[in-house]
């Protein structure tokens, strides 16, 4: 193994974590890191809402789909896409501001996922567990209201973190080579597919799951139950009207 951090080779995800808190101190040297991460034309168009409060991790819980870590994690980290802090230190300074588009959403929305991992794997390094948590842009308009989020903030992921009260398998992860092109794109034949996926099919962790839903396959597993056309194309429009409603959608 190269002689990296064993954070990086040996990590996973944690949704289950001790009663120990994770104090101010620490807390800030992780977040300081995050924010050293790069950024695109050093604007930093980022902020990120840091919960503690028991209260406040109760009512953003049913926009995580009721994930027990969100109320049991001693931190909660909503990471926002934010062009509203950089567009007021421009119209101060007599620049107007014209990032009222979805590049500029996808410009800030970058930026705060560079210091979401950033965080991530500084915070793994210090042996804390995290959890990334996908259902944020799914509840995109109801975490603004809790969370007060004025126009031109667009939260886009979430992360748990604490001291970890469980050690899981790690997740399985393809081949290098099935991430890999070289120079140019090559497009994937079905030998390669069958290839890059057998060992994850294979896995009995996955032959249950397909059982277990009833489906022919581990594909059919994530295309008709985990992640469907109608939930996407439904999430999708409610996105999209989010990005709208908080002044991204101008063209």
């Amino acid at each position: 193994m190269p002689d990296f951090p064993a954070s990086l080779y040996n990590r996973r995800t944690i949704r289950k974590y001790s009663t120990e808190p994770v104090h101010d101190q620490l807390l800030n040297d992780l977040l300081t890191a995050a924010c050293r991460t790069s950024t695109t034309g050093n604007m930093q168009v980022y902020s990120i809402i840091v919960t503690r409060d028991a209260k406040m991790k109760i009512r953003l819980l049913p926009f995580h789909f009721n994930q027990k870590m969100v109320t049991e994690a001693p931190v909660v980290l909503t990471f926002c896409a934010d062009f509203n802090r950089f567009s007021k230190w421009c119209r101060l300074r007599n620049a107007e501001p014209g990032y009222d588009n979805f590049l500029s959403f996808m410009t800030a929305a970058i930026d705060a996922l560079l210091a979401a991992q950033t965080f991530c794997v500084a915070a793994e390094a210090k042996g804390l567990g995290i959890c990334y948590l996908g259902t944020t842009t799914y509840m995109a308009q109801s975490i603004i209201e809790a969370l007060g989020l004025p126009k031109g903030v667009v939260p886009v992921t979430t992360v748990t973190a604490g001291w970890p009260a469980e050690e899981p398998e790690q997740p399985d992860r393809l081949p290098l080579a099935a991430i890999l092109h070289s120079e140019t794109y090559r497009d994937y034949t079905e030998a390669d597919i069958e290839c890059y996926y057998a060992e994850k099919e294979a896995r009995d962790d996955s032959r249950q799951f397909a059982r277990e839903n009833n489906k022919e396959s581990l594909a059919q597993v994530f295309t008709d139950i985990r992640y469907t056309k109608a939930d996407n194309v439904a999430f999708s429009k409610t996105l999209l009207q989010v990005l709208k409603d908080q002044g991204f959608m101008n063209h």
